[in-house]
């Protein structure tokens, strides 16, 4: 599966944003779909996932209470809304799509999108 993400920006702390990301093929609710992120000078981190049919989702401890994660498999696309923005959250944000549900590890996710970048100012 081929992934695009888009949707992030300048924001202030406390803003919002809605980053998608659409996915090419005719297989894309096969796939268990995630967020990750990755600052300058630091390994990419997880941020949350959603299962195939978007019953089931999972957040990084960092994220949980401010993001969501969703999807449309009529529109073969999956969402981040971000809300409460920080100023760590500031990061290229990058979706992926993996075969199994319940890892947080980018070893486990084998089609990635070329990231956007959010950045949250103070």
């Amino acid at each position: 599966v081929q992934l695009q993400a888009s949707g992030g920006g300048l924001v202030q702390a406390g803003g919002s944003l809605r980053l998608s990301c659409a996915a090419s093929g005719r297989t894309f609710s096969r796939y268990v779909m995630g967020w990750f992120r990755q600052a300058p000078g630091k390994e990419r981190e997880f941020v949350a996932a959603i299962s195939w049919n978007g019953g089931d989702t999972y957040y990084a401890d960092s994220v949980k209470g401010r993001f969501t994660i969703s999807r449309d498999n009529a529109k073969n696309t999956v969402y981040l809304q971000m809300n409460s923005l920080k100023p760590e959250d500031t990061a290229v944000y990058y979706c992926a799509a993996s075969r199994a549900y319940g890892s947080t590890w980018p070893k486990d996710f084998g089609s990635w999108g070329q990231g956007t970048l959010v950045t949250v100012s103070s």
